[in-house]
């Protein structure tokens, strides 16, 4: 009997990008031009037209606290989202049509903060849209990147994701520069109303690019997530055999691998816990540090050259300094370590990270502590402490997101990187809570005033540092990568939250 053999040929490979990724590329940098650009003028421009106008001395503290609240706050809501619409495009509607239609909130969110430019209710109205619609499609995007590829392209995903950064730090570092310019001399309609326009391109660019999208359609609710596994286990815990884990508890009604997927999810979650002392701190060098670039010394002197550089561009140096690092700590640093013996564990960069952090909020503590007895010190001291800043993000944040990516299973890889927006989101919080409550006044604003501000935070910092030795040295650690086990449903699933 002869059989009837099918043989499977070879996609033949592709050496061209897809004809959709120019427009996702050209999406994302208008995007984050409008989203860096309009935040390195807000907190100044909360202060300075709102809560103390008159540059009354008295209210200082107060008025940069309620600012750096209300700015924090809109960074919360903006990282809290990616969660939530990552999973709303997987179940309902496309990352396609959630990109477009909230983009266009977005838009009107821009529209509002340049409309509404003279008053506080109208223009926190506007924050709370830009916040959604920044958050909506911030999960969706870069995803979107890697649905445009197949087997036959697969091998340029890389280099696709390398434009895609490349674009992210551009549009971040060009509206950095350019928007804290047009607020200083155009006030601060042009220097909302430009980040409108930018979003709006973004959208009409995103738009143009509709007939070439791969689109992957909607999956419907999967049940088999972290959500649903969780809370079956919780309220189900009469059902717990003695000895058994929690989590274990669902494993009838879902999938096994995934509830273990789950267990190394919270297993990562963990060592994000000490990511929130960093969070909690970075976000401000676009806040509170703006602020008091204002007061010091911004002339650049380059010897050949000097100018005066705008509060709100001085965050353009982490851009820069980041792209320095990220290379010279994966080719120079990491090595130099690990040839001597000391390996840079992602939990060893983590703890690096955090001194780093709390050092460069010295630095800043130093400069408070300077213009609080009437000093204007250079700027060149805030650069430093961007400097280390950086090089604590490129241990911290990158880190991070190795971590989640190399201990957790395929299931959960979308679910981790939404979690990890989530820390960003509650270390936003933690800032936002302590400056609401020395707007509040009574103990808070008497013992947090001027440089003491930092100093609590560098023993906040100081106090996750201290848990950390405690508790890392216990974390029981699996490498998905270099230890994989059979995971063949979960890999059918990888792209589901």
């Amino acid at each position: 009997m002869v059989e009837n053999l099918q043989t499977t040929v070879p996609a033949k490979k592709k050496s061209r990008f897809p004809s959709s990724v120019p427009f996702i590329i050209g999406n994302e940098a208008a995007e984050r031009f409008s989203f860096y650009g309009m935040r390195s003028v807000l907190t100044l421009f909360l202060v300075k037209q709102f809560f103390n106008p008159t540059d009354n001395p008295l209210l200082t503290d107060q008025a940069n606290a309620h600012a750096n609240k209300l700015h924090h706050l809109f960074v919360m809501v903006a990282y809290a989202l990616p969660f939530v619409g990552g999973m709303v495009a997987d179940w309902f509607t496309g990352k396609y049509k959630l990109i477009l239609y909230v983009s266009i909130i977005y838009c009107i969110g821009h529209l509002m903060l340049a409309t509404f430019d003279g008053g506080l209710s109208g223009f926190e109205l506007g924050l709370l849209v830009v916040a959604i619609g920044a958050g909506g499609i911030k999960s969706c995007v870069s995803a979107n990147v890697g649905d445009q590829f197949d087997a036959t392209n697969q091998d340029l995903l890389s280099k696709v994701y390398g434009w895609f950064y490349f674009s992210i730090n551009a549009g971040s570092m060009i509206s950095t520069v350019a928007i804290p310019w047009t607020y200083e001399h155009f006030g601060p309609k042009w220097a909302f109303g430009i980040p409108g326009l930018l979003m709006a391109l973004a959208t009409l660019i995103f738009f143009s690019g509709r007939k070439k999208y791969v689109k992957v359609p909607p999956q419907g609710v999967n049940r088999n997530n972290l959500v649903f596994i969780t809370w079956y286990a919780l309220t189900h815990l009469s059902q717990r055999k003695p000895g058994q884990p929690i989590l274990d508890i669902a494993k009838g009604p879902y999938d096994p691998e995934r509830v273990e997927g789950v267990k190394a999810v919270y297993r990562v979650m963990t060592v994000f816990f000490f990511a929130l002392a960093f969070w909690a701190v970075w976000d401000q060098c676009l806040s509170e540090w703006t602020l008091y670039a204002e007061k010091m010394d911004r002339v650049i002197n380059l010897g050949f050259t000097q100018f005066t550089i705008y509060p709100g561009q001085l965050s353009t140096f982490n851009t820069i300094f980041l792209l320095l690092f990220i290379p010279f700590f994966n080719y120079v640093v990491y090595p130099w370590f690990d040839k001597r013996g000391l390996k840079t564990t992602p939990l060893r960069r983590l703890g690096a990270g955090l001194v780093l952090t709390a050092i460069s909020f010295i630095v800043i503590g130093v400069i408070h502590t300077s213009l609080d007895h009437g000093g204007s010190p250079s700027i060149w001291w805030q650069v430093l402490a961007f400097l280390i800043l950086s090089a604590a993000e490129v241990l911290v944040s990158i880190t991070g997101l190795e971590y989640a990516y190399t201990h957790s299973p395929k299931s959960m890889k979308s679910t981790m990187s939404g979690i990890w927006f989530l820390v960003v989101s509650f270390g936003n919080l933690i800032t936002a809570v302590v400056n609401g409550l020395i707007e509040g006044g009574g103990w808070w604003a008497t013992n947090l005033k001027g440089a003491n501000y930092e100093w609590f935070f560098v023993g906040f910092i100081l106090v996750f540092i201290i848990l950390f030795l405690i508790i890392s040295p216990r974390l029981k650690e699996r490498n998905y990568i270099t230890d994989p086990y059979v995971d063949n449903k979960a890999a059918a699933e990888a792209n589901s939250l």
